[in-house]
């Protein structure tokens, strides 16, 4: 068992009735604040940063993100389930597929945000959950890449290109995680938010990234 199936067992009794750290999600966009208008086209980005929930619920309030989906990328395994997965030996990584209106929000930006939300100093997983299938990457494809390796170099300026492990890999297939997974953080809000207080993910955000994060 991971230590995030074990903290989730604990949370189920112990967890507060509060709102998740606003320092660990994208900014939600202020109401009075101009949206630009549903273009129609759709592109879609992979990313793997440990904890699927907590990936997906950064993206999906990030203006011009369409959706974000849980699941599984870059192993051998067909349809993985999330127990083959956690158990280790399928190659998977737990990750998030976004799709996104390129005219609102650009492959680039979503890549920069990417990083604040993870540790990428981190080689074994992140933060209390530990393990090779919380490892961390932008699957990007071809057309994606230079813009993906761009902004990895750029954040990796800010904290120093050895420290920086979180590695840009080459397209992977996706495997949508079993559907009470989904929009976890949104549909058990006090459970998501009594996870991400015993993880310490903010604390660790703002010691990686400083209070920008």
């Amino acid at each position: 068992m991971s230590r995030r199936a074990f903290a989730s067992l604990v949370l189920l009794a112990i967890a507060a009735c509060s709102p998740g750290d606003p320092a660990e999600s994208a900014p939600s966009p202020s109401a009075s604040a101009p949206q630009a208008r549903d273009s129609g086209r759709r592109e879609v980005a992979v990313f793997a940063g440990g904890c699927f929930w907590s990936t997906e619920a950064n993206f999906e309030r990030m203006p011009g993100v369409v959706a974000a989906v849980s699941g599984f990328a870059g192993g051998r395994v067909a349809t993985p389930t999330y127990d083959q997965v956690v158990r280790g030996g399928t190659g998977h990584l737990e990750a998030v597929q976004v799709t996104f209106d390129p005219a609102r929000i650009s492959y680039r930006q979503l890549v920069d945000r990417f990083w604040l939300t993870i540790d990428p100093t981190d080689p074994d997983g992140q933060f209390c959950d530990q393990g090779p299938s919380y490892a961390t990457a932008v699957f990007a494809s071809a057309a994606q890449k230079p813009a993906a390796e761009a902004s990895r170099r750029a954040a990796a300026v800010r904290i120093g290109a050895a420290r920086f492990v979180a590695p840009v890999r080459d397209a992977a297939r996706f495997w949508p995680a079993e559907a009470y997974h989904q929009d976890f953080a949104r549909l058990n809000p006090e459970r998501y938010a009594g996870y991400t207080r015993f993880c310490g993910r903010a604390a660790r955000l703002r010691a990686v990234w400083g209070p920008t994060a």
